[in-house]
């Protein structure tokens, strides 16, 4: 009996490339350029815990194209990061930097590493342990870190500080500070404005009147959280909330900023009074208007596909549809604004960040909010208009203006 190949995360991000490149027209050679990762780096990060033993993790940093500039990818801790998801992470950040234009190619870093069972001593030594392992691949002009999933600004301050350890103080070395080390006003908000910004323009474009539009948001981290409050105070109507552990639900809509306050007392979103409660896997087929998973990827299969109620559906996190599901809602007529897109507002504002470092010069949250909706905008309208041109999906075209722009950047430089 033959046996269906299950394929990995970044054998599936490769699968939107293909058909990109394919419809592009690129030559064999370039493809397998522009698909294959230009450097890998695994490392081991030996910790020495609280109770004096000494434990072992893996880190990893994929550099995937710095024919745009820079590589500029986060880091993430959690205990599922392996080499290739933060491959495909790597490369799905070289199409989104390129997609909002700007001067950066794509990595990603990882660390196999439960962060909610370390102290802040050992994650303290664990930052600056992998920092060591990776500092002669990053630094302003060759690969700038921020956060991901299980790391944030205090994280990014430790790396700013073990970098500067070794290459004197290097603030453009890493994005996602705390502003107090030269971090943006702004940032922290970024990807979860970004949503709100792509969303407030697509249902002007599918006619869906957001006042009171039914949101169901998966994932209550920085991400869902930014993007729920910021949808919640425009008028829309959020009436499912998740977290990791499970989730709230009120088909009149929750308080979002009291959410956030018991969030924030609690530690999650289980519990919460204004509202009954509802699991991941209910939430992704509540019905509502608008989808935003915001936590895990390959969140949306082909299985729980077809259950799923909402009529667009907007990628907060990283590939949180795999390619099987992403043709199934296709053909059922749900619109979907992919993730190189949606929640590219994170890295418009690093490199604003970026920005402010080299030039030591520091803007105020007016002008970063008013920039970053600038580009989320003009990326937006760029997809939007090549897809109705072309009669392909937003991902579609996202990706082949990501590719095309990379490509030609590669082309330039003479590598092939």
């Amino acid at each position: 009996m033959l046996q269906t190949l299950e394929l990995s995360t970044f054998d599936e991000v490769n699968l939107f490339f293909d058909t990109a490149a394919d419809r592009l027209g690129l030559n064999d050679g370039l493809k397998q350029m522009l698909k294959r990762p230009w450097r890998e780096l695994q490392v081991q990060i030996p910790v020495r815990m609280d109770d004096g033993q000494i434990e072992v993790f893996t880190g990893f940093r994929v550099q995937h194209n710095g024919a745009r500039g820079p590589y500029k990818g986060g880091v993430r801790y959690h205990p599922d990061a392996d080499l290739e998801e933060v491959r495909a992470l790597a490369s799905l950040m070289t199409w989104k930097t390129a997609l909002v234009d700007i001067p950066f190619g794509g990595s990603k870093g990882g660390v196999q590493v439960d962060p909610l069972r370390l102290s802040q001593g050992e994650l303290n030594r664990l930052t600056r342990r992998y920092t060591q392992q990776i500092e002669h691949l990053i630094g302003p002009n060759r690969d700038i870190p921020a956060p991901d999933m299980g790391t944030n600004a205090q994280t990014m301050a430790w790396i700013m500080d073990a970098y500067g350890q070794l290459h004197g103080h290097s603030p453009a070395a890493v994005t996602g500070k705390p502003v107090e080390m030269g971090g943006s006003l702004g940032r922290e908000s970024a990807t979860g404005r970004g949503v709100a910004l792509v969303l407030e323009e697509a249902a002007k474009d599918a006619g869906l009147d957001l006042q009171g539009a039914k949101i169901a948001v998966q994932g209550f981290g920085n991400v869902g959280s930014w993007a729920a409050r910021l949808m919640y105070d425009s008028g829309c109507r959020i009436i499912a909330v998740s977290g990791i552990d499970g989730g709230v639900f009120n088909l009149d809509g929750l308080d979002i900023p009291k959410l956030q306050d018991y969030q924030r007392a609690t530690g999650g979103v289980v519990g919460f009074g204004g509202g009954d409660g509802i699991s991941n896997s209910e939430l992704l087929e509540s019905d509502c208007d608008v989808l935003v998973p915001a936590a895990i990827d390959n969140a949306i299969t082909a299985e729980n596909a077809r259950h799923i109620k909402a009529r667009m559906i907007l990628e907060a996190a990283n590939h949180p549809i795999t390619p099987e599901a992403d043709r199934v809602l296709s053909e059922g007529g749900v619109t979907i604004l992919p993730d190189v897109l949606v929640n590219a507002g994170g890295v418009v504002v690093s490199y604003f960040e970026w920005t402010q470092n080299i030039q030591e010069f520091h803007w105020d949250e007016i002008r970063v909010n008013e920039e970053l909706k600038k580009t989320m905008l003009r990326a937006y309208h760029e997809v939007r208009t090549r897809s109705v041109n072309a009669q392909i999906s937003n991902r579609q075209a996202a990706f082949e203006i990501g590719v095309q722009r990379v490509a030609r950047a590669v082309e330039l430089r003479g590598f092939v």
